[in-house]
């Protein structure tokens, strides 16, 4: 059986000052007085790299050893160390304690946990759980496993593989191995393995080395500027609703949300304005300022809130039926209060219109669909891990603000529970990548 060795997490930075040795890593720190000159050779090895348990013990010497034990449960404990077995290792990402867990007796029913996610990088497999701080890195000679546990087996069964009760013990320490069933009751049966990553490593740093506003990105690439480029086609100027006598004759907002209510049916007779539509996106979605971040990333304010001011939302409406506007794709510039021509009606972009129709479910056409995209970068560029759940909760609050001003305008508004991005990109010819669909209303006029 090959030797577990260990070392200190790769993130982790060992410091020696006024006889304290403090050990740092994103999930915590670590500080140690009173050690020997052996036990703090063996550290020093740690953070060096990859040390087999016997030259540790021999580095500590004999008189040392129990401490020594007791400081390395400690260091695990902490989610300070790595171990590695047998091509396999297993590593902390996050928050919370990191050991190898007992190997599965070998008649035990096992299986690769259907909530496991496997990536690749760097020339090695890794797999991880959204419920665990640690993940499994495999090599190539050791990625024959995961094959196996595809279905239900046992480590007996198993023996053929090289050392495989070794990377079994990792694979159990990192919440990737199943030893029952997963779905019998609700509590776990309800999660998509998607939704429950998306959940756990947008909830905290307990999952993850990194997270929150981290600039990943700064030295790599510029930020994405606030305003996106614009249309070519067609542009139609707004006219700019007068705010203060809106406030003097708009209802209460008590009355606002108490008559709110998710409206699809339209008034064929008398289709929605493209003054009404225009105020609409004036009163929810203009760029009100600008202005540039201590990091050099261009900030805006807008009528809602977005976290960071990134504001990295932008709205096409679809129109169909709009009386001073024809019927086609169109972007709403944000800055300008003006709306330009991004596609006729194509069959693409007809599909999306036949999307939101069977979403909403009508007898007819929709007079406008307000398709929500988000500039994926302008967020990205600094949130890590939080990136996308940032981008969903200001898709939650945009919607809010459309049905408030909406209701106050008597237009009839629904948001939508989903939409097809692929067929958004298809209709616009924006990089699905770069400016994805995110979001869908219908709007029109009350019937």
């Amino acid at each position: 059986m090959d030797e577990t060795k260990l070392r200190l997490r790769r993130d982790a930075e060992l410091t020696e000052a006024d006889g304290q040795v403090r050990i740092s890593a994103p999930a915590g720190s670590l500080g140690l007085r009173g050690l020997d000159a052996g036990t703090t050779a063996a550290l020093r090895i740690l953070a060096g790299g990859d040390a087999g348990e016997t030259a540790l013990a021999a580095t500590v010497g004999e008189a040392g050893l129990l401490r020594w034990n007791l400081l390395v449960r400690r260091l695990s404990r902490a989610g300070l160390l790595e171990y590695a077995a047998a091509g396999a290792r297993l590593r902390p990402v996050g928050a919370g304690s990191v050991e190898p867990a007992p190997a599965p007796a070998a008649d035990t029913p096992i299986r690769l946990s259907r909530f496991a996610v496997v990536t690749a990088g760097e020339g090695v497999l890794t797999v991880r759980s959204p419920r665990s701080p640690a993940v499994v890195e495999l090599s190539p000679a050791a990625c024959g496993l995961l094959g196996a546990l595809a279905s239900w087996t046992t480590p007996a069964e198993l023996a053929r593989i090289p050392a495989p009760g070794q990377v079994l013990r990792f694979l159990a320490a990192a919440g990737v191995l199943a030893t029952g069933p997963e779905d019998d009751d609700l509590r776990q049966a309800q999660w998509h393995p998607r939704d429950l990553w998306l959940h756990a490593h947008s909830r905290g740093p307990r999952w993850t080395g990194r997270y929150g506003g981290t600039y990943a990105f700064t030295s790599r690439f510029e930020p994405v500027p606030a305003d996106p480029p614009p249309f070519t086609g067609e542009r139609i100027e707004l006219p700019r609703p007068d705010l203060e006598l809106l406030a003097k004759t708009d209802p209460s907002l008590t009355d606002t949300l108490e008559r709110r209510r998710s409206l699809r049916e339209h008034d064929p007779a008398a289709p929605i304005t493209l003054a009404q539509l225009g105020e609409l996106l004036y009163r929810t979605m203009r760029r009100r300022a600008v202005f540039t971040s201590p990091d050099g990333q261009e900030l805006a304010d807008r009528p809602y809130p977005s976290g960071g001011s990134v504001h990295e939302l932008e709205v096409y409406p679809l129109i169909v039926s709009c009386q001073g506007a024809e019927p086609g794709l169109w972007h709403y510039d944000t800055a300008g209060h003006a709306l330009e021509l991004v596609s006729p009606p194509t069959p693409a972009v007809r599909a999306l219109v036949e999307r939101a129709r069977s979403a909403a479910q009508l007898t007819g056409d929709p007079q406008v669909v307000l398709t929500v995209t988000a500039r994926f970068g302008r967020v990205m560029w600094k949130y890590e891990t939080i990136g996308y759940s940032l981008v969903l909760k200001h898709v939650g609050v945009l919607y809010q603000t459309l049905y408030l001003a909406g209701t106050a305008m008597d237009l009839a508004v629904c948001a939508l529970g989903g939409g097809d991005a692929a067929d958004f990109a298809l209709a616009s010819g924006l990089d699905y990548l770069t400016e994805g669909s995110v979001g869908e209303l219908i709007v029109g006029s009350r019937r």
